[in-house]
């Protein structure tokens, strides 16, 4: 017997896309939670040093230099990975869009979606090419 093929519906589509932001937020929410504790732990009894203004490193501020200082364990670093998830949810369901409209054979909603994920990524890369 033949399993019937699984239909693209708007229905499907948006319960796909609504799990996939709700994994994101929460994902995202763990991992910053987890860096806060680590961080916390390590740095809760140090006094803040107002007034000095210290930005974050250098490192962290490129995708590549955070999820390698991830690695590291440290609270910070963690902190950041869980911001860069958090902002890859709503890039990641534009992309899952691109997919689903494509699957649906709806060439304009495709064009459009794709126009929408370039500029978020262009925005996302600091608006240099």
């Amino acid at each position: 017997m033949n399993k019937p093929a699984t239909r693209w519906t708007d229905q499907r589509v948006e319960t796909i896309i609504g799990n996939l932001l709700r994994a994101g937020v929460l994902l995202a929410a763990a991992v910053v939670a987890l860096g806060g504790v680590i961080f916390l732990v390590r740095h809760g009894c140090t006094m803040p040093q107002y007034a000095r203004f210290v930005g974050e490193p250098f490192e962290l501020r490129t995708v590549s230099g955070i999820v390698r200082r991830a690695a590291s364990f440290r609270g910070r670093n963690i902190i950041q990975l869980g911001l860069l998830l958090l902002i890859a949810t709503p890039v990641a369901r534009v992309a899952f869009s691109v997919v689903a409209f494509a699957l649906e054979r709806d060439r304009l909603y495709v064009g459009v979606t794709l126009i929408v994920l370039a500029v978020l990524l262009f925005s996302l890369a600091g608006g240099h090419v």
